[in-house]
């Protein structure tokens, strides 16, 4: 046996970072050689192993950051977005702990673009063709003569402002002609506003993101074509391209559209797997019609959406469900991912000009474009003022700044200066607009209006008589024959589940409460469940649940969601039997001459439902309730008609 001592070098990339020095111990001829290769293959495996854990930390981080972010600002009241942005900057460029390039690779854009097609899918799913008939003519303007407003100005500001060249400037102004549903829904949910702004907000914040993203895309085309063509043939040939993009684009989304609802009408896909084949088909559709026209992915996944969201064949709600939670989960990691790849240092080098160039977006550019697109528009000053008040940029133009980054000359340059137009409006917009709407009094700080869920007989009564005393209602059910009734008695009424996701892109404007009053004591549990996340859990009531056989406990105490109506023993059934009998809702005004205690004895079978009081809040009657109604108060009661002799009556 001979002893051989060997010093091996590995590089530092290998995992060792210096000197190893072995003995190695050869016999029968064995050579060193192959020890030194089992040494190198070990610290090979050991680096591998090394980078897992690191990527798998990260990809926590990413995940932690992004969903704690949206959890924490729903606790908190405020637009989910600011700490999104706040947590990126932190990870990314401030501590170094999240860095995306290294993490996806090439693959970082790709999954971007795809993710975005899912959010735009989901938002899509929101939107109702019944709001056209309110919102349409503005609409059209705002997606035609206010993204060239937007576009021909932001182009203007860039130059100016912050020295672009005028190729740069004029991709970066067709880039921020978008929005984005995912700044935009967010906010609109933290507001609420009254009016048309809040569908006028949606449907622009939704359908201008392909718009904007095409257009970026075709300037850049065109753009890059000058030097090798003159410009009125570029011109031609870019207005050509969008207007093919659009034509494919919508082709494929309505054929998706069309063939996933005949798949799921005609019972092909197993109910438990209906959410990811959908899903799927939104993938395979985003990327099908990008392989025929390029960027018409997104026109095809925002076509499909809109289809499936107003057909009436088969029933969508679960799948909406699925994709509002996966567009969340997506929103909150994409934001994390994209502010993670910000340099701090590029949106110094602007100075004042970053700060100048945001503020004349905000107070000059989108202003005008609203001003102009709202010409000849049956829509008051104050919901122009607010509409105008309402334009963050998001998600899209980050994406689609990221891919032009790597193909421009001052890429670091055009990143900054779009991530800083996506803070700086966020920002504002998030911490402004509701304040703003409030002042133009299109908002209410502790709204007293109540969303109905149904539409019965029983519940249009409540309705009524909450109308009378001063107190907005909205309700919402999915028979069309009582949603009929409800709109021919002069209720605002929607057609819809109280657990799609078009509740949430609905009118709440003035609404702060929930009511669950359907004969199902399941569906006024999962009513008040979804009414928390409108409202919050204090704010939703529901029907008292009726004990079954010889169980006379109570089951309604035994449940978490939602407080129980009126009293424990007001069971639908149990209002149903009332208005069956005659007995009528009656609102009275307490004084100190004439109080609680004067209406009981006159009222001995009364079932006080609510009071309100001289400042028109509403207090609603429960279960729990251990004061009487005050003087002063409006009590509305259920109560047996002329029972009250004449001369009792209060004066």
């Amino acid at each position: 046996m001979s002893c051989v001592v060997s010093t091996v070098h590995l590089n530092s990339n290998e995992g060792s970072g210096g000197l190893v020095v072995a003995a190695f111990f050869t016999r029968n001829g064995h050579s060193s050689q192959s020890v030194r290769r089992r040494i190198v293959k070990r610290s090979k495996q050991e680096r591998i192993v090394q980078q897992s854990e690191t990527l798998i930390v990260a990809l926590s981080g990413i995940l932690v950051l992004g969903v704690g972010s949206q959890w924490i600002a729903g606790h908190l009241k405020i637009p989910s977005i600011l700490l999104l942005l706040t947590s990126g900057i932190l990870a990314g460029p401030v501590t170094g702990f999240i860095r995306p390039d290294a993490l996806f690779g090439h693959l970082i854009l790709p999954v971007v673009s795809l993710s975005v097609a899912v959010i735009l899918f989901e938002g899509s799913l929101g939107l109702r063709i019944s709001h056209l008939r309110e919102i349409g003519k503005p609409l059209f303007l705002l997606l035609t003569v206010g993204v060239v407003t937007t576009g021909v100005m932001c182009s203007l500001a860039a130059h100016w402002i912050l020295n672009f060249d005028w190729s740069t400037s004029i991709l970066l102004g067709s880039l921020l002609t978008v929005t984005g549903p995912t700044v935009v829904g967010p906010l609109l949910r933290h507001i609420r506003p009254m009016g048309r702004v809040g569908p006028l907000a949606r449907w622009e914040g939704i359908v201008v993101d392909p718009i904007g993203a095409v257009l970026a895309v075709l300037v850049f085309s065109a753009i890059s074509s000058i030097g090798h063509d003159d410009v009125p043939n570029v011109a031609m040939t870019a207005t050509a391209g969008f207007i093919r993009t659009f034509f494919v684009g919508s082709a494929v989304g309505a054929f998706a559209a069309v063939g996933l609802r005949e798949l799921l009408r005609r019972h092909c896909i197993d109910d438990h797997i209906q959410s990811p084949v959908v899903l799927m088909i939104v993938v395979l559709t985003f990327a099908a019609s990008n392989l025929v026209v390029h960027e018409s992915g997104l026109v095809a996944v925002t076509i499909m959406g809109v289809i499936l969201a107003n057909q009436q064949s088969v029933a969508i709600g679960h799948i909406v469900q699925f994709k509002e939670s996966l567009s969340v989960l997506l929103i909150s990691s994409l934001f994390i991912v994209l502010t993670s790849r910000l340099d701090l240092n590029n949106i110094r080098e602007f100075g004042w000009r970053g700060p100048a160039f945001v503020a004349t977006l905000i107070l000059v550019v989108r202003p005008m474009s609203v001003l102009l697109s709202t010409i000849g528009c049956q829509i008051p000053f104050r919901e122009r003022v607010l509409l105008a008040w309402l334009a963050p940029r998001g998600i899209v133009a980050a994406a689609v700044a990221s891919v032009f980054a790597l193909q421009l000359d001052n890429g670091g340059d055009f990143v900054a200066a779009t991530f800083l137009v996506i803070i700086g409006t966020v920002l504002t917009y998030g911490l402004t607009a509701g304040w703003v709407a409030r002042r133009l009094g299109l908002s209410i700080a502790n709204p007293q209006g109540v969303l109905i869920v149904s539409a019965h007989a029983g519940a249009r009564a409540i309705a009524h008589a909450l109308t009378k005393v001063g107190v907005p209602v909205r309700l919402v059910d999915t028979s069309l024959e009582n949603s009929r009734d409800a709109r021919m008695e002069g209720l605002p009424t929607y057609h819809a589940s109280i657990l799609s996701e078009a509740i949430h892109q609905a009118d709440l404007g003035g609404l702060g409460k929930l009511f669950a009053l359907t004969a199902n004591d399941e569906v006024n549990l999962l009513a008040a469940a979804r009414g928390a996340e409108l409202f919050g859990k204090k704010e939703c009531y529901r029907l008292s649940i009726e004990a079954k056989g010889t169980d006379r406990r109570d089951p309604s105490k035994e449940v978490l969601a939602g407080r129980v109506l009126f009293s424990e023993k007001a069971t639908y059934a149990e209002l149903d039997k009332a208005f069956a009998a005659g007995r009528i809702i009656k609102a009275t005004k307490l004084t100190p001459e004439f109080d609680w205690e004067d209406f009981n004895p006159l009222h001995p079978d009364a079932l006080p439902l609510f009071t309100v009081d001289e400042k028109g809040v509403l207090t609603v009657c429960t279960s729990d309730d251990s004061e009487p109604p005050q003087a002063g108060q409006t009590v509305v009661a259920l109560v047996t008609p002329n029972q009250v002799p004449l001369d009792k009556l209060p004066s």
